[in-house]
């Protein structure tokens, strides 16, 4: 029986939800045992109460000021507090626990990672930004804190499970698994008129819009690399993507004698949350099984970086090193709201985000300072002005 006190950060998202069904399930079978000190969403404040009424949390918060009142009357008689803004979700995750699940979207979730790195909780993390943004300063602060941070994204969780942390110099090199996303091969004379709805429609994973959009730019294997490198302490030259269709290696690693681990499973975000929530054991829940002989085959080819030139923009990022990582995530994240909200063509993604590091210049922050977060966080901003400025250039130019 898996017993822990949670908070979960980004409830109602995807990740959030995933986690809180997982729970439910462990539960029902007997496996687990859970009592919820916080949760914390966005707009969606009617699953957010919903959630609150089923796990009784102590602490129910809303990212949006404006809506503390409708989520207080949705909560009335429960008595789960309500609060609301950025400062309460950073009191929430900053909560003594035993495990927080990091899952808020984007660089509004690094705050609250960070607060939550401090408590000495095991940190599930599937925010990449947070690490992208400021990962060797949030590795040391949860180790300080005597935590554990375990990666919930299903390539890190991969390679999590397979790495030797005890002897890393055994490692010859990561291999970080792609789908492809939808547009693996689209002609390249169809790729500008891509919409939207075209992007978010993942062949495997079933994702929120953002991340759909960066799996079909392959921004999000960029990112990973990125995370990898600070994750496992990896050089950018000893780590590779495959494209790998079927979504059913989640990433590998090669040792020096040659042997290769690779963990495998079913694309289901589920089972790397579950590895996160029961490690060091593992947690029964009705998961999906792999059927090999039904699959057939497994497929894989080199990415083409002249389709997806994100992939190409990432490395170079991660190489220059300093703040390069965080304007590539920042740049991206506003080209790819843009693209949602049809502002910006699906080419032009790229486009924004080689302009943007081009214009600015890549400089340290230092990891061991207490205000590492502030710093990161301030390059992000402006590199999102810089941004927003050459989208609006090219919405103008259209």
């Amino acid at each position: 029986m898996i017993r822990r006190r949670v908070t979960v950060l980004g409830a109602t998202g995807s990740v959030g939800c995933s986690t809180l069904d997982l729970m439910a399930q462990a539960e029902a079978g007997g496996s687990g045992a859970f009592e919820v000190e916080a949760l914390t969403g966005g707009a969606n404040i009617s699953r957010l109460a919903e959630q609150a009424r089923r796990w009784k949390p102590k602490m129910a918060v809303t990212a949006d000021p404006a809506r503390l009142g409708e989520l207080r009357e949705a909560l009335a008689g429960t008595g789960v507090e309500a609060a609301a803004g950025d400062g309460a979700i950073a009191e929430a995750a900053a909560r003594p626990v035993d495990w927080v699940m990091a899952a808020i979207v984007g660089a509004a979730g690094l705050r609250s990672a960070w607060a939550a790195a401090s408590t000495g909780a095991t940190l599930a993390l599937a925010n990449k930004e947070s690490l992208v943004c400021c990962g060797p300063g949030l590795i040391e602060r949860v180790r300080r804190s005597g935590g554990r941070l375990i990666p919930v994204d299903s390539e890190h969780s991969a390679i999590f499970q397979v790495f030797p942390h005890h002897a890393p110099e055994q490692v010859a090199k990561l291999t970080l698994t792609a789908s492809g996303g939808p547009f693996r091969t689209t002609p390249a004379e169809a790729m500008a008129g891509i919409t939207p709805e075209q992007a978010v429609a993942h062949p495997n994973w079933s994702m929120g819009a953002k991340i759909s959009v960066d799996s079909a730019t392959m921004a999000n294997k960029g990112l990973e690399m990125i995370e990898a490198a600070y994750l496992f302490d990896t050089p950018s030259g000893r780590i590779d993507v495959v494209v790998h269709p079927e979504s059913v290696i989640h990433s590998m690693v090669e040792y020096v004698d040659g042997s290769t681990l690779a963990q495998m499973g079913p694309p289901d975000m589920k089972t790397p949350i579950a590895c996160a929530l029961a490690w060091p054991d593992r947690i029964a829940w009705p998961a999906p099984r792999l059927d090999l002989a039904a699959l057939g085959r497994l497929t894989f080819e080199a990415p083409d970086t002249r389709r997806f030139p994100l992939l190409r923009l990432a490395r170079e990022a991660l190489e220059a090193g300093g703040t390069a990582p965080i304007v590539f995530n920042a740049a991206n994240e506003v080209a790819a709201m843009a693209f949602l909200d049809r502002r910006l063509g699906f080419l032009n993604i790229a486009a924004v985000v080689a302009d943007t590091l081009s214009r600015m210049t890549a400089s340290g922050v230092d990891s061991g300072s207490e205000s590492v977060c502030d710093a990161a966080l301030a390059v992000d901003a402006a590199a999102r002005r810089t941004a927003e400025s050459i989208v609006r250039g090219l919405a103008a130019a259209a």
